[in-house]
């Protein structure tokens, strides 16, 4: 059976039931429908108050660089917090909110697969709560706003070329890159460039996941930059006096969300920011619930430990006070022969010699989580066409450099199929191995904290930033923003900025052509290479394959 056809076939149990297990009442919920709810105001400020008191173990799940191959991240996720409930470990897993661009795109959903997913699937993978389609309003009226003011009197003085704020829209669609608005004469508006991000690129999506309160948020809020006046000072978007406004707009979207796994485990599922283009981490109040609900809890960063781990090191645990105490880093025998460069077609056939030479990329990953003071093992998620000697040359090879590899089987089995890999990495988190520490201080110069990344954890030489993001990067110290953490977007597909070089590059020169200041969320983006903050759609995309029938019953989605 598919993804989508496993899932439907499951039945759900009601939500309360869920969270019953967790100690969670059902007047501690806000129902939408019977198998999805959100947490009230009052339980969540309950839970955050005992995840400081006493927290579960966080445990982090990052991979190898993606390939046309997968590797499996989110189906890793679910099926080891299935597994640790299974050898009697109470667990929680913490994920973050898909996107519909790439659920009508190419990535698909993000609700795991085969017989280690989260459901109801289809919801989670469509509109879900609501929440992403909230942001992008708020993140859109923030922009009506700013248009309005300048037609109305321009009082704060904006010089219009300097805005950075951009619109949003929850879908891949590149001919909104850039665009030209209030055209039309006097009434229209005032004229001028304009962008749109896909809005899990939106600092409002970034906000929302670090925010924990209504205030936080508020103040948050007030502090985006949303360009600078004629005489070169920052205007702040508290400036305008519609922070009220924008965080009604979101005072449900910081509740996490509540699910549940085919086996009936807990799962918070909430925030969705990309890792390639922003942090790449679930909602800190999700991670929060979660900690004060399980005595251990498995949550994922987006895409490989260049990206995804590094943020969530770097930026969220910095922001929200976390404290990992291991590290699970997904591979495939099949994503690892493609960085060894077999192609896609063959991927079926042995290839040992491949295999070892696309060892590299893993070993990479390895030796990087290492840099933040984590203990990590290897979960070999396992494919059909994978062979014993496969098997096992990846583990003598992750064995040779101290590392454990431990089969997976998730996918096909769920729980019962990764239940190893829970007591290596229960037992992992328990040997209080971990000594977490970021891999930069704050108080490093921004252009420093973007060559650390790129040296340490990207292997380049060197980093050349343009005289244009220089300057920028010099303007936002002077403006009391260089103790910002650094959020860097490249390309998913390479450990480098470029996604034709696969394996483990290094050596080479890493480009940033520009930065923005996202003081709002706290932290400044890199954009290096050709990474673009909008998506666009393939020349194929899933959307081919997605139906529904007369009963509402979806066909087609991942």
């Amino acid at each position: 059976m598919t993804d989508i056809e496993i899932a439907q076939a499951n039945k759900m149990v009601p939500i309360n039931q869920i969270a019953s297990k967790i100690g969670i009442t059902e007047d501690s919920l806000e129902l939408y429908g019977p198998y999805k709810a959100k947490i009230t105001f009052e339980e969540l400020k309950t839970l955050q108050k005992k995840a400081g008191e006493k927290p579960g173990k966080l445990i982090l799940v990052t991979a190898v660089t993606p390939t046309p191959a997968g590797e499996g991240k989110s189906t890793v996720s679910i099926g080891l917090a299935d597994g640790l409930n299974k050898i009697g470990k109470k667990t929680v897993v913490a994920l973050r909110e898909p996107s519909l661009g790439p659920c009508f795109g190419v990535k698909g959903g993000a609700c795991g697969g085969g017989y280690a997913q989260i459901v109801p699937m289809e919801d989670i993978n469509l509109h879900f709560t609501g929440d992403i389609h909230a942001i992008s309003i708020a993140n859109n009226l923030i922009a009506a706003l700013i248009d309005n003011h300048l037609q109305q009197g321009n009082e704060l003085n904006i010089d219009p070329r300097t805005i950075t704020w951009k619109r949003c829209v929850d879908l891949n669609d590149r001919a909104l890159r850039n665009i030209t608005i209030g055209l039309g004469g006097r009434l229209q508006g005032v004229p001028r460039e304009d962008h749109f991000s896909i809005s899990v690129a939106s600092e409002i999506m970034a906000i929302v996941c670090l925010s924990k309160t209504i205030s936080d948020l508020k103040k948050r809020i007030d502090s985006i930059v949303i360009g600078q006046n004629y005489d070169k000072k920052n205007v702040t978007f508290g400036e305008l006096k519609c922070t009220g406004a924008i965080a009604a707009l979101l005072k449900d979207v910081i509740k996490p969300n509540l699910v549940q796994t085919l086996e009936k485990n807990p799962a918070f599922v909430h925030g969705g920011p990309f890792a390639n283009i922003a942090h790449g981490c679930n909602s800190v109040n999700a991670t929060l619930c979660a900690l004060a609900s399980g005595d251990y809890v498995v949550t994922e960063a987006g895409f490989a430990a260049d990206l995804g781990a590094e943020k969530f090191l770097d930026i969220k645990c910095r922001i929200a006070g976390l404290k990992p105490s291991a590290v699970v880093i997904v591979a495939t025998i099949r994503a690892l022969k493609m960085h060894g460069g077999v192609a896609k077609a063959d991927l079926g056939k042995p290839d040992c010699a491949a295999l070892e030479k696309g060892f590299e990329n893993l070993k990479t990953h390895i030796e990087n989580i290492a840099k933040f003071g984590l203990p990590s093992v290897v979960a070999i998620n396992k494919f059909v066409t994978d062979t014993d000697e496969e098997i096992q040359l990846i583990k003598k090879l992750c064995k040779d450099i101290g590392s454990d590899a431990i089969l997976s089987e998730g996918w096909g089995k769920g729980g019962e199929g990764t239940k190893d890999l829970a007591q290596a990495i229960a037992d992992l988190a328990d040997s209080g191995k971990a000594d977490y520490h970021p891999l930069y201080e704050l108080d490093l110069p921004l252009d420093q904290k973007i060559k650390k990344i790129a040296t340490e954890i990207y292997r380049a030489k060197d980093v050349e930033i343009e005289p244009s993001a220089l300057k920028k990067l010099k303007n936002f110290e002077e403006n009391g923003y260089g103790n910002l953490p650094v959020c860097i977007a490249k390309t998913q597909n390479s450990i480098s900025h470029d996604p034709k070089l696969t394996g483990a590059p290094k050596d080479y020169i890493f480009p940033i052509r520009d930065v923005q200041l996202y003081a709002g969320a706290g932290f400044v983006v890199a954009l290096a290479g050709d990474i673009m903050t909008m998506p666009g759609l393939p020349k194929a995309p899933a959307a081919l394959d997605i139906d529904v029938d007369d009963n509402g019953i979806i066909s087609g989605l991942f």
